[in-house]
């Protein structure tokens, strides 16, 4: 569960990237010594005292003239907007400077909390450098050298110290559903038939919609929360600083989701794109509805739906599990199909199989097709248990993990879908070495 966003922001050459690769763990951010190489904001996940939150890399700002300073500056403003605690980092080695000063009038304008770190503080005789910072006038500066990790679990301490108390869900008891794509899908369009009014913008316009828009509704005793995001693009493509943070937005979208709507454009087509889009939702491990829109405006014959499925299926192949719906968002088409669907997959995703009848299922898969020998040795599942649902999460205790092949998971799970209803969600399976008596 993501408890808050933090922004880490500063002049060039600083150390920002490599900052945040230390607190996401990973080498995400690109890392040169000539200042202004990090020009997107780039977000990761930091698990740091049993708690997770985002956090975004910015381009470094300053006064001059510089390629890329405007758009740059945009995309800071957007990170510190969106951010619930901001990392300001300072080049200890290089002392205080007028681009420090302007960073740091940005940052008192936002009232946003802001921990200020003076990094390239290597050792202990560079500690007196960072008194120079107090003059910024943020809270006692905590000394950082990212490149060897000192002081980087201070920064963290702090900043769970300073990230808002988590607010109730208030939506429980509601089914929230995202409606995912890329620009111009007719998403807000979807939306709005849906919920059957004009509540969201619509345009023709690529990127109408640049926030993640909750709306509460009813439906026949039922009640649901749509979040209609904005359209996300390939980053290597994106470069207007707020189609950059609409990515941002439509993932935390998916994030608090509990089925996703993935919105293909039946005018163009299935793009290279929408598979990029459709992975968002599939590594956050949530249930996905492929929903074919504009279907009003493709020449059909009797067999046209079929072949689209196929295609879709052929070029979706890790969504083989999700349900396809043809609509026109536009005439209302077929949209009363939707809810059901979505009613389905949220069902899918919370169920729980008993240990007794899934350990049937599992020793009947076993039977008729034994695990393939390797090294001439057989993997041998000795039971089975479910462990978590959203999605169906099911361990397998076994004589030996290294055994287990992934195309014997594939069947184990084609097994498991054949037995129990698990329309459009995803199912994970883990391996175990069964602990010896």
């Amino acid at each position: 569960m993501i408890n808050g966003v933090i922004a880490i922001v500063g002049r060039p050459n600083v150390g920002k990237s490599t900052i945040f690769n230390r607190f996401i763990g990973e080498r995400l951010a690109i890392i040169e010594d000539t200042p202004g190489v990090t020009r997107d904001r780039i977000y990761g996940k930091v698990e740091w005292l049993t708690k997770e939150f985002r956090v975004i890399d910015t381009g470094g700002i300053q006064l001059a003239d510089q390629p890329f300073q405007k758009e740059i500056r945009m995309q800071v403003d957007i990170a510190i907007e969106e951010a619930d605690v901001i990392c300001f980092v300072v080049n200890g080695m290089e002392g205080l400077t007028s681009d420090d000063e302007f960073v740091a009038s940005l940052l008192h304008r936002s009232n946003k909390p802001v921990i200020l770190c003076v990094n390239k503080i290597d050792d202990i005789n560079k500690l007196d450098n960072i008194y120079d910072f107090y003059a910024l006038g943020f809270d006692e500066p905590i000394a950082v050298s990212a490149i060897h990790g000192i002081g980087t679990g201070d920064v963290l301490d702090r900043v769970i110290e300073l990230l808002p108390e988590k607010k109730s869900n208030e939506y429980e008891g509601m089914i929230r559903f995202s409606v995912i794509g890329q620009p111009n899908v007719g998403k807000s369009s979807l939306v709005n038939a849906i919920l059957n009014e004009e509540r969201v913008i619509v345009s023709d316009l690529e990127g109408t919609t640049r926030d993640a828009i909750d709306t509460a509704f009813k439906r026949e005793g039922k009640e649901y929360v749509i979040i209609d995001t904005a359209g996300i693009r390939k980053r290597g493509k994106v470069y207007e600083n707020i189609e950059k943070y609409s990515v941002l937005r439509a993932v935390s979208a998916i994030e608090r989701s509990d089925v996703v709507l993935f919105v293909i454009d039946g005018e163009a087509g299935i793009r290279a794109q929408d598979k990029h889009v459709a992975g968002y939702a599939v590594e956050a491990g949530k249930p996905v509805i492929i929903v074919y829109n504009k279907w009003d405006t493709v020449e059909k014959d009797d067999k046209t739906m079929i072949r689209t499925e196929e295609k879709i299926r052929n070029e979706f192949v890790y969504l083989r599990y999700a349900p396809i719906c043809f609509v026109s968002a536009k005439n209302h088409a077929r949209i009363q199909n939707i809810l059901p669907l979505v009613d389905a997959c949220y069902e899918a995703s919370n169920r729980r199989i008993s240990t007794s009848v899934l350990n049937e299922v599992v020793l009947d898969a076993q039977l008729v097709t034994p695990a393939p020998t390797i090294n001439g040795k057989r993997m041998k599942i000795y039971y089975a248990s479910q462990v978590s649902t959203a999605p169906p999460t099911f361990v397998l205790f076994v004589n030996d993990p290294k055994l287990f092949h992934f195309s014997y998971e594939r069947y184990l799970e084609n097994r498991l879908r054949e037995a129990f209803d698990f329309t459009g969600t995803p199912i994970h399976i883990l391996v175990r070495k069964k602990a010896e008596a």
